[in-house]
């Protein structure tokens, strides 16, 4: 068997039969992939109603869906300066933390940078199933978040919580009076 494979163009057997199963498995479509549905819901509570990004999670499969999703509004086949991609980012996110966000897109490999550091360019490449799940989602929560705005947001009718503090600054509401 070895001397047909070799004579085929093969080291061995082996390398005909895994060039041959390789092959099969690459022609059929691919099975359903399995979407980890709890670690998306999860991610998801870490942005708000317009699809904007609160906090840097704690856990590391939840900060790289989170990085999923911000790779995912930035251009395709465009340079950006560190200050655009910086505009960007915060647009993106609450925490005013761009340069993590960056540092960390590009030790991951979803976006590359000219070893000065000026030019940065979002790699192209095909996400994770949870991270697609998690754009489409993220992506349908700012369509409905833009085009209903809360009324506290706009400013109308904004009425102050009674469980929140007094807004008086400067005085506690525990301090003791002096007369």
């Amino acid at each position: 068997m070895n001397m047909a494979s070799r004579a085929a163009g093969f080291r061995n057997f082996q390398h005909l039969r895994a060039s041959h199963v390789a092959g099969q498995r690459l022609a059929t479509p691919q099975a359903h992939q399995i979407i980890d549905h709890q670690l998306v819901e999860r991610t998801l509570n870490q942005f708000d109603s317009t699809g904007r990004w609160r906090k840097w999670p704690s856990r590391r499969k939840t900060q790289d869906l989170c990085l999923w999703a911000l790779w995912a509004q930035l251009p395709a086949r465009t340079l950006m300066t560190e200050r655009e991609i910086n505009a960007r980012l915060r647009r993106a996110h609450l925490f005013e933390d761009p340069a993590i966000l960056r540092r960390t897109l590009f030790s991951l490999g979803m976006v590359t940078r000219k070893p000065d550091g000026s030019d940065y360019c979002r790699k192209e490449q095909t996400p994770p199933p949870e991270a697609r799940a998690l754009i489409s989602l993220l992506e349908t929560r700012r369509q409905t978040g833009a085009s209903a705005q809360p009324a506290s947001i706009t400013g109308a009718n904004s009425t102050r919580n009674p469980a929140s503090p007094s807004p008086r600054r400067g005085k506690s509401l525990n301090a003791p009076i002096n007369a």
